[in-house]
C-alpha cells in the first residue's frame, strides 16, 4: 500500500572521475509513495518549492521504469518527499530521486531484480541518468567506480580510509547540469586525457592504500573543474588552495557546481566527543568560508561524513517482518 524509501546524497566526479566515479554523502532524504485515488506530489525541506510536482519528476519516472520492468501497469500514486539533499548543488539530488523512485516502485510492484552478475537496478538508474557516478553510489553506498563494459553498467567499490570527514560550502544558489556541461568543449587533448587517467588512477590508488597526503595530487583534474571555474564558478581554485592550505587533504567541486567539497582526515568515533585539535574539519571549513566571502558568494558550511551505505527501505505497510522473522527497524 506505501512505501518510504530513504536515500543519500552523493558527489559525482571526485575531481579526476567525470562520469565515472562518486561518493555517497551522509546527507538523506526521505521519499514515501502510496497507492492513492488521486496523482499528487508534495514536499518539504531542501528545495521542495523548486521540486516539480507533475510526471516530469525523477521520482514518478523512477517509479514508471520500475513498474515497466516489474511488466505491471502503474497505478495512481502520491508522493511525499522530505528533502535534506541540497536541491542542484552538485550533490546528487536527482540521481537520489530517480533512485529512489525506482525502489518504491519495485515494493510497491512486488517485483525483485537480479543484482549479481547483472545488476538490473544499477542499469536502470544508469538508463535514466545515462551515467553510473551519482546513482551507483546513491544504490550501494560507499566510493564506486562505475563503467559500461560495452553490453551494461558496473560498478565497484572503492576502501573509504578511516576517520574522513567531508566539509561542503553549498552556496546559495542552483548550478544546472546544462548550464555547467554547456561549457565543455567535445573533444579533449590527448595530453589532458593522459593528465586525467593519471589523477584518476592516483585517486584510487590513494583510496585504497589510505594515503591521503596523496588526495591533493590526485583530485586534480582537466576535463571540466577548469572549464566551470573560468566560465561558472569563480571562487573554486581559491577556496580549493584555501582549505588546503588550512589542514584539508583535498578539496574539488562537487559533482557540476556550485559545492565545493573538501575531504578531511583524523576524526574518530563521535566527532563531538573527541578534541577539536585533531581534527581540521572546523579550520577548513572557516577558511572555506572566508574564501567565499572574499568573492562576494553567500552559501554555507556542511560537516559530515561518507555514507557506507545507500538506498534503502525503512517503512513499508504492510510490513516484510512477519512471525519469527523480523528485518532491521521493524520494516
Amino acid at each position: 500500500n506505501s512505501v518510504t524509501v530513504r536515500v543519500p546524497a552523493t558527489s559525482a566526479n571526485m575531481g579526476p572521475g567525470y562520469d565515472t566515479i562518486g561518493m555517497a554523502v551522509d546527507l538523506w532524504s526521505e521519499v514515501t509513495v502510496e497507492r492513492s485515488d488521486k496523482f499528487e506530489i508534495t514536499g518539504e525541506g531542501e528545495g521542495a518549492d523548486k521540486m516539480p510536482t507533475d510526471e516530469s519528476n525523477y521520482l514518478v519516472v523512477g517509479c514508471k521504469a520500475a513498474f515497466e520492468a516489474a511488466n505491471k501497469p502503474m497505478p495512481t500514486l502520491k508522493y511525499h518527499v522530505v528533502s535534506r539533499i541540497p536541491f542542484a548543488r552538485g550533490l546528487g539530488s536527482s540521481s537520489a530521486a530517480i533512485v529512489a523512485g525506482i525502489i518504491a516502485g519495485l515494493v510497491l510492484a512486488g517485483h525483485r531484480l537480479p543484482c549479481w552478475g547483472s545488476e538490473a537496478l544499477l542499469q536502470i538508474a544508469c538508463g535514466i541518468e545515462g551515467h553510473p557516478d551519482n546513482v551507483a553510489p546513491a544504490i550501494y553506498g560507499g566510493i564506486q567506480v562505475g563503467i559500461h563494459n560495452g553490453t551494461r553498467w558496473e560498478t565497484e567499490r572503492v576502501p573509504i580510509p578511516a576517520g574522513l570527514q567531508l566539509v561542503m560550502f553549498i552556496p546559495d544558489f542552483i548550478g544546472k547540469t546544462s548550464d555547467a556541461r554547456g561549457v565543455l568543449k567535445p573533444e579533449i587533448s590527448r595530453a589532458d586525457a593522459a593528465f586525467n587517467i593519471s589523477r584518476a588512477s592516483w585517486l584510487v590508488l590513494a583510496l585504497c592504500m589510505g594515503n591521503l597526503d596523496n588526495l591533493k595530487w590526485a583530485v586534480q583534474d582537466r576535463m571540466h573543474q577548469p572549464q566551470r571555474a573560468g566560465k561558472l564558478y569563480k571562487y573554486l581554485y581559491p577556496m580549493v588552495d584555501a582549505a588546503q592550505g588550512a589542514g584539508a587533504s583535498c578539496a574539488y567541486l562537487s559533482g557540476a557546481g556550485p559545492t565545493v567539497m573538501a575531504i578531511t582526515g583524523g576524526a574518530s568515533g563521535d566527532i563531538f566527543a573527541q578534541r577539536t585539535k585533531e581534527r581540521s574539519d572546523l579550520v577548513v571549513a572557516k577558511a572555506m568560508m572566508r574564501a567565499a566571502e572574499e568573492y562576494g558568494i553567500k552559501g554555507r558550511l556542511v560537516v559530515t561524513q561518507v555514507s557506507n551505505e545507500g538506498a534503502r527501505v525503512v517503512k513499508v505497510d504492510p510490513p516484510f517482518s512477519s512471525g519469527d522473522i523480523t528485518y532491521g527497524h521493524n520494516i
